[in-house]
Order: C-alpha cells, then sequence, then structure tokens
C-alpha cells in the first residue's frame, strides 16, 4: 500500500490519506463519547437527542455535517462542531504521516499512534483525565513503532539512549506536579510524556518540552482574549472540543499541548535552540 501511495501523484496520495484518516475520524468520535461508559463500540450510530439511528448517507465524514448543516435530519437538534473537526484533524494528520514514514509497517503503526493521541487530546479536554488504558496502549504502539529500526541496525545504545531522555522529559514534568502538588499538571501528563518523548528521540525531547509550554502559553492568552471579548458581549465562551463554557477561572488540560508539542517537533523538526541562533 504505502510502495502504491508513493507511486502515484503526491495529490492522489494526500487524498487517499486524507480520506482514511477521515473514516477512522468518524471512528474515533465513537471511541471518544463511548468509553468507560460500558456502552459498545459496535451499535449505531444515532442523534443523542432523539434517538433515531443515522442512514448511511448521513455517516460520509465531514461531508454529511456539511451538508446537513450540523443537524439532525430527523429532529433538527445540532449536532457537535467536534464531530467534523475530528474527522478533519485526523485526515490532517494522516496526510502528513504519508511523507513522515518510509514503509508500510511503519505508516500504519504511525496511523495508529495518531489516532490514539487524538483520542487523548478531545477526551482529556471534555473530561479533563487521560484514560491509563490509552496511555498503555499509545506506549506499546510507539514502542512497536521506534524499536524496529534499531534492532535491525544493532543500534541498542542509540535506542537506548531514547528511553533515558523520554525518562529525563517525564522526569521533568514529574517535579513540576510534585513541586505544585498537583496545581500546574496532573499526573496523567507525567505518564504521556514518556511514550511521545520515546516517539520523537533524544534530539528532540528539549525542544518537544519546549514547544508544548509555548503552545499552551499562546493558547492560553488568546483563549483569554476570546473569553474577556465574549463576556463583552454577554455570552459565555463555548469551544466544540470542550463540555463547558469557558471563564477567566476556568483549567485548561496540558495533554492537548504536549501533544501539539510532540506532533510540531516530530513533523517539522524543530530545533528550539535554532531559533534563537543566527
Amino acid at each position: 500500500m504505502y510502495q502504491l501511495l508513493m507511486e502515484t501523484s503526491p495529490v492522489v496520495s494526500m487524498l487517499f490519506a486524507f480520506g482514511v484518516g477521515t473514516i477512522i475520524g468518524s471512528f474515533l468520535n465513537v471511541v471518544i463519547y463511548r468509553i468507560h461508559t460500558g456502552k459498545s463500540l459496535s451499535g449505531n450510530s444515532h442523534c443523542l437527542s432523539c434517538g433515531k439511528a443515522l442512514a448511511w448517507y448521513d455517516l460520509f465524514p465531514v461531508v454529511s455535517y456539511i451538508f446537513l448543516r450540523g443537524k439532525c435530519r430527523q429532529c433538527g437538534c445540532r449536532f457537535t462542531a467536534r464531530y467534523a473537526a475530528v474527522e478533519l484533524l485526523t485526515g490532517i494528520l494522516f496526510v502528513a504521516a504519508v511523507f513522515a514514514t518510509s514503509n508500510a509497517e511503519s505508516l500504519l503503526l504511525l496511523w495508529s499512534i495518531l489516532s490514539v493521541l487524538v483520542v487523548i487530546t478531545v477526551y482529556d479536554l471534555r473530561h479533563f483525565i487521560i484514560p491509563d488504558t490509552l496511555t498503555s496502549i499509545l506506549t506499546v504502539l510507539v514502542i512497536a513503532y521506534t524499536i524496529l529500526p534499531f534492532l535491525l541496525s544493532y543500534q541498542y545504545f542509540v535506542y537506548a539512549e531514547n528511553v533515558l531522555a523520554a525518562i529525563a522529559g517525564s522526569g521533568f514534568l514529574f517535579l513540576l506536579w510534585f513541586m505544585s502538588q498537583g496545581q500546574w499538571l496532573g499526573f496523567g501528563d507525567v505518564k504521556l510524556a514518556f511514550p511521545l518523548g520515546l516517539l520523537i528521540g533524544s534530539e528532540y525531547v528539549f525542544s518537544f518540552i519546549v514547544l508544548s509550554f509555548w503552545i499552551g502559553a499562546a493558547v492560553s492568552v488568546a483563549l483569554l482574549g476570546l473569553v474577556k471579548v465574549t463576556n463583552m458581549a454577554r455570552g459565555k465562551l463555548r469551544l466544540p472540543f470542550v463540555s463547558q463554557s469557558l471563564t477567566i477561572k476556568s483549567e485548561v488540560p496540558f495533554a492537548p499541548f504536549l501533544i501539539a508539542g510532540c506532533l510540531v517537533a516530530f513533523f517539522l523538526k524543530i530545533h528550539v535552540l535554532d531559533l534563537f541562533t543566527v
């Protein structure tokens, strides 16, 4: 499959990867909604307002949401924009993954890793917690994705350096968690930092941590501005990923920023120290 993608035009490869990603994203929406609820992942999709099952022609990722204008065909109740956003985000990440891998096995593993990261991001935004199950699955996938090239080339010490760097990155967050008694970030973030650090390797762990804080600061400032403007208009700021209205005192989960920092460093190969050199 990977060879076929590479032999076709870049446009076709991107469209195929985007299509697969949006389909997977549609399934991830089901996972996000039903995980830890006791509900089966195999049940039919339905409107949460009227309970009517959605027809097959209403299940096309992104397209159906646009065509239906974000509303249920039966009762007219609005669907959250999160559904389309997750599908679109997953599609974009799947496209990026095609150009970041060199074989079909790596591509499938990276797609799986990105899918878990999307679920963790949205779940943490909605519930302010990262299920240990997701972190464990992510760790196994990252190990499978990263360890094979080093085993084949007998570079065991290099991989050990990556493991130690990932532990160091996670250890730094643990120190922040310990010093703040869990006020600055959650222990789930500490555990999440290990597979993320392992994914990008020792060369980019420092950049990944710094970028996470930079992105978190930038988004927090932007949200504060939006909250202030919205309050001036006598309204409340609602975001599709977040389950409650935002105020000046609202907490913002850190896992999405960790994931964003990791993916920026992973795909763009950014060294933050290089940004300060002429």
